[in-house]
């Protein structure tokens, strides 16, 4: 058999609903495409004008969008370089002919690098079929040959010959369809310039050919800012110049927090402006927006390959010139430029977390309650971070003060989840001359493990309820003749009961729970917000234990009157140390609904019971 060689062919018919349906899926990327080939032309033009190719006529260049509601069109006007006929005939009518590409091999000698360019693959132009019914071209270069036009009215079949265009550039004038008339208008056109171009390097304007009441020619607004705040030295910037920015761009009317300014051309080039915005819980920015730009062209919001999901609480504008962006200028291709980026942006993000915790700790400490959840999360998802943000690292105490990691020593460390929580239990601790610290982020759970297992169990972290001392020793007896008793009360015959020293003026009852209980019991729970309650319930069993504390009066006129009381009738005993479980409870938050009602009207009794005998005898209340 002959061995037969050729080329693939492209059928029209069979690419455009690729490029309609897939490449570009999203319809408002239409006019991006069409104002970044306009930006390219103009971009060409004054690369030609200093290398002496083309004349100076010291006009502006810039792109106008008219859009003409009454007659259902949109036209992109741009005074750049123009096209002849004969390159209408190459860049149009050969998809995926990139006229950037061509026109930096033409000139690459004179430094004509692609660099400053935005158009990569030609095939944007193609994407104003998805909004249009026809779209014709009108032309004319700058090497003042005669203008042309191109029409289509589905890409596939075209005409094109003379017109009478007598300046220079290229006019692209979509007549929408139905469905675009319908979803186009002036507010949502230029919402659409604002989020694609909002920042192109050449100034961009929209007219409405509805002139306003009262105006007789419509204006030519201008919807870009050409230089902005990216582009600028950090030195050149004051405090109200980024916080102006932040508040323009994400419309948030707070302060930011503090922000990082990303310079660099070296080994990559990179401009932004990375923010800490303030936040009033949490969970409030759990979906950050940082922006990338491709030469200052919106690509998309949070794109994972450059921005980690655990830098989810940050905002801010990220201009990358040398991304490796596939045809639809929308996703990354897979290249080993965008690992070195994104591990560039985790650096100094770390870095500059631990230049503030050193240089003004005290406003950095401020800052802590909105960017604690960051951190840690950040730690977790990411070794890198976690090895380079450790210094930044604080911890709040009890009293309000903020330790470093360092002022951490090995061993118990004690925690409370809550600044007002458990103040029984956190009293004992403190009694002991130990500080107390506040964990109290949903996913401190996971982040204590987490530093327990990089500190290889030096550092052991405790809730103050879970250990309350030593146990009594010699003292069975006792301890069964109250076990017995409080095992009654809670209806509980495997309730476990320990003898503690916790002091005269401890309380005389409360309930400890291991840490390691306590941390299944958190998993479990999260578990039943994921939809997998009933899973291992024998697993997460709790295991609690009521403390008794033996110095406590309260306690030994209790034990004497279990002795005397030899059956198991309810009794005044009975009660008291009914009372005083419910008081345990109570202590470790775990009373609710009825059975905390029930504890108050007993109280009340009791008060009442206090006052009356008080009253009748003459004594001091």
């Amino acid at each position: 058999m002959d061995i037969k060689k050729g080329q693939v062919g492209v059928t029209t018919e069979n690419i455009f609903p690729i490029i309609r349906q897939w490449l570009y899926s999203d319809k408002d990327i239409f006019l991006r495409e069409l104002v970044s080939n306009a930006a390219d032309a103009l971009s060409k033009l004054s690369r030609l004008r200093l290398m002496g190719q083309a004349d100076d006529d010291e006009t502006e260049l810039a792109i106008d969008i008219v859009f003409d509601k009454d007659a259902g069109t949109l036209t992109i006007s741009d005074n750049g370089i123009g096209m002849t006929m004969a390159e209408i005939e190459k860049y149009i009518n050969q998809i995926a002919y990139s006229g950037m590409v061509d026109f930096a091999e033409r000139f690459k000698e004179e430094g004509a690098d692609g660099g400053a360019f935005i158009g990569h693959f030609g095939l944007g132009f193609y994407s104003a079929f998805m909004v249009a019914d026809r779209v014709r071209i009108e032309s004319k270069s700058y090497a003042n040959e005669p203008a042309a036009y191109w029409q289509s009215e589905d890409g596939i079949d075209y005409e094109m010959g003379a017109t009478e265009k007598n300046t220079r550039g290229s006019s692209i004038i979509l007549t929408l369809n139905d469905e675009a008339r319908k979803q186009f208008d002036t507010h949502s056109l230029q919402r659409i310039l604002t989020k694609y171009v909002g920042f192109m390097s050449w100034p961009i304007y929209f007219v409405d050919t509805a002139a306003a009441e009262g105006e007789s020619e419509p204006a030519r607004n201008l919807v870009n800012d050409v230089n902005p705040l990216w582009k600028k030295s950090p030195s050149q910037i004051s405090d109200d110049e980024y916080k102006a920015f932040y508040k323009k761009v994400f419309g948030d009317m707070r302060d930011p927090l503090f922000w990082i300014h990303l310079n660099m051309d070296y080994p990559f080039r990179l401009q932004g402006i990375l923010y800490f915005p303030r936040t009033d819980n949490m969970y409030e920015s759990l979906e950050g927006r940082i922006k990338i730009y491709y030469n200052q062209v919106f690509v998309a919001d949070n794109i994972k390959e450059i921005i980690p999901d655990f830098l989810f609480l940050l905002r801010g504008t990220l201009d990358a010139p040398d991304l490796p962006l596939n045809v639809s200028r929308s996703f990354l291709q897979n290249d080993t430029y965008v690992n070195k980026l994104s591990g560039h942006i985790i650096r100094k993000v770390a870095d500059k977390l631990v230049s503030l915790a050193k240089d003004d700790f005290e406003t950095y400490a401020s800052y802590w309650k909105d960017i604690a959840l960051f951190v840690k999360y950040g730690m977790m998802k990411e070794d890198a971070f976690a090895e380079r943000v450790t210094p930044a690292l604080i911890f709040e105490t009890i009293d309000g003060r903020y330790a470093k990691m360092d002022e951490l020593t090995d061993g118990d460390i004690y925690y409370t989840p809550g600044q007002n929580q458990l103040a029984a239990y956190v009293d004992v601790v403190r009694q002991k001359d130990l500080p107390v610290y506040v964990m109290d982020h949903e996913i401190d759970n996971q982040f204590m493990s987490f530093l327990e297992y990089k500190s290889e169990g030096k550092k052991r972290f405790v809730r103050v309820d879970a250990e309350l001392g030593k146990t009594t020793e010699g003292q069975e007896e006792k301890r069964d003749l109250l076990e017995k008793k409080f095992r009654q009360v809670a209806k509980d015959d495997t309730l476990k009961l320990r003898l503690v020293s916790l002091g005269n003026d401890g309380l005389p009852a409360m309930i400890e729970e291991s840490e390691q209980s306590r941390r299944m019991t958190e998993m479990q729970k999260q578990l039943e917000r994921m939809g997998q309650s009933g899973l291992g319930d024998d697993l997460f069993k709790r295991e609690r234990t009521l403390v008794i504390n033996e110095d406590s009066a309260l306690i030994d006129a209790l034990a004497r009157e279990a002795i005397q009381n030899a059956n198991d009738e309810p009794d005044t005993g009975f009660h008291v140390a009914a009372y005083l479980y419910d008081l345990a409870r109570l202590g470790q938050n775990d009373l609710h609904g009825s059975e905390l009602l029930h504890f108050m009207k007993q109280s009340a009794e009791l008060a009442a019971d206090l006052a009356s005998t008080k009253f009748d005898t003459g004594g001091e209340i």
